[in-house]
């Protein structure tokens, strides 16, 4: 029997999906999954949550510096891992094991901080400032870190900033952190586009993608040197076109759905050789880059709507789609082949094979030797098991409401997703399953 120890850290934030309006859902220490088949088994051993001060377990504990948080990332060790708090503006670090907090990571900046600022600091490919902010404090904020991802190595962890705080409708450049993984400081701060969300690092260390939720564009930078401060921007692909963010109002406007495609999952093939970036909204689907000259190859549709994250494990692509509720897989290399042998701006690929889970199909992810893929499921508020053999669910356990982020631990035996809160419901929850896996 093999014994595996998962970490759910659960995410509340519903973009794209209704949150049931029953009471809300905070599962009790000990919980087991159901034994439908017997091959998978989860129970929920422990908790870090920010909603109860005076829990009835003491494996649950109360943590004030987990403040909606969004997503969640190990070192490549596995020794520690990294929670992002959304409106908490700032990031947990947590000794894998022991759950000790570490460090938190604090996301704001002021004149003090202007080492952290070079070259490209104030802006790239012409984004513009609010009007209102002076000249010489664009780089005087508090960062809304959403995503993350490591580049050499593991040695920087590179966190993305929803927005800038004083940037309300996140029409503005937001940024990107790069934390040195050694001593878990923010050693540079980069400018973005508007609402940059994934993120994601090319397997031969040479570029990183900033995939801009905001207005329909990727920006790669070049850290192919060892030095964060010589890392530069070099290309800025656009997804069929470029938005235009000037929405002239004092009102607030929801940036979660005027997003035009809406871009969120971003992932290179494990040949370096292409970039896929996948369209939330719009009128969906994956467009392809050739990664040789940052060339569009076009967009492939055929999948389900509403797809929300890609991860790739050797031959094989998954996707899960958020508002239509599944897990699908296809062979990546077969349909980029598609798209390159097809004319036309839009092809179909359908050589899909699928898993329902249900409505609010999040973050993803799988194991190391490819035989079982985890996904978070917001709107049901459970966390299922796939064997990717027969894409057939094997597992399934309620969770904290609501859960959306996910990582899995390089030994395997450990596995964070994220609670965030919307409207004060849900959220806020750091849960740590084990599973049996037969």
């Amino acid at each position: 029997m093999k014994r595996i120890i998962i970490i759910f850290i659960i995410s509340v934030f519903n973009s794209f999906g209704q949150i049931p309006t029953d009471s809300i859902i905070r599962i009790p220490i000990g919980l087991k999954s159901s034994p439908e088949n017997g091959e998978v088994e989860l129970e929920l051993i422990a908790r870090k949550q920010h909603y109860k001060q005076t829990p009835d377990h003491k494996a649950d504990v109360y943590d004030r510096s987990i403040s909606s948080p969004k997503s969640a990332i190990f070192t490549l060790d596995g020794s520690k891992f990294y929670v992002h708090s959304l409106e908490g503006f700032r990031t947990s670090v947590y000794e894998t094991g022991s759950w000790k907090r570490l460090k938190v990571i604090h996301h704001d900046f002021d004149q003090g901080n202007n080492n952290l600022f070079k070259g490209d600091s104030i802006s790239v490919f012409n984004y513009k400032y609010p009007k209102e902010r002076k000249k010489g404090s664009y780089n005087y904020f508090a960062g809304k870190p959403v995503e993350s991802c490591l580049s050499h190595k593991g040695k920087y962890l590179w966190v993305t900033y929803y927005r800038r705080n004083y940037d309300k409708n996140a029409e503005g450049p937001s940024a990107v952190a790069i934390i040195d993984t050694e001593i878990d400081e923010i050693v540079r701060v980069m400018p973005t586009g508007p609402l940059p969300k994934m993120i994601a690092c090319s397997p031969d260390n040479r570029f990183i993608a900033v995939t801009h939720w905001g207005d329909n564009t990727v920006g790669i930078i070049d850290i192919s040197e060892d030095d964060p401060m010589r890392f530069k921007y070099i290309e800025h692909c656009i997804v069929d076109r470029r938005a235009v963010l000037d929405f002239d109002t004092d009102k607030l406007i929801n940036r979660d759905n005027n997003c035009g495609n809406c871009l969120r999952g971003t992932v290179f093939s494990p040949d370096g050789r292409f970039l896929l970036v996948g369209k939330m909204g719009g009128s969906g689907g994956i467009m392809i880059f050739d990664t040789q000259d940052w060339s569009s190859l076009g967009t492939i549709r055929g999948m389900q709507a509403n797809l929300r994250h890609m991860v790739i494990h050797k031959e094989n692509l998954y996707i899960s789609t958020n508002r239509t509720g599944f897990v699908q897989k296809c062979n990546w290399k077969a349909m980029v082949k598609f798209r390159v042998e097809n004319e036309g701006r839009v092809v179909y690929f359908k050589q899909w094979e699928s898993a329902s889970v249900g409505s609010g199909a999040r973050t993803i992810d799988i194991s190391g030797d490819g035989e079982y893929l985890f996904a978070a499921v917001n709107n049901k508020c459970t966390v299922k098991a796939i064997r990717t053999s027969d894409m057939k669910v094997v597992a399934e356990i309620n969770a904290d409401a609501y859960p959306v982020g996910m990582a899995l631990s390089p030994n395997e035996k450990y596995l964070v997703i994220t609670s965030q809160g919307k409207r004060d419901k849900g959220g806020n929850s750091v849960m740590i399953f084990a599973i049996d896996i037969k």
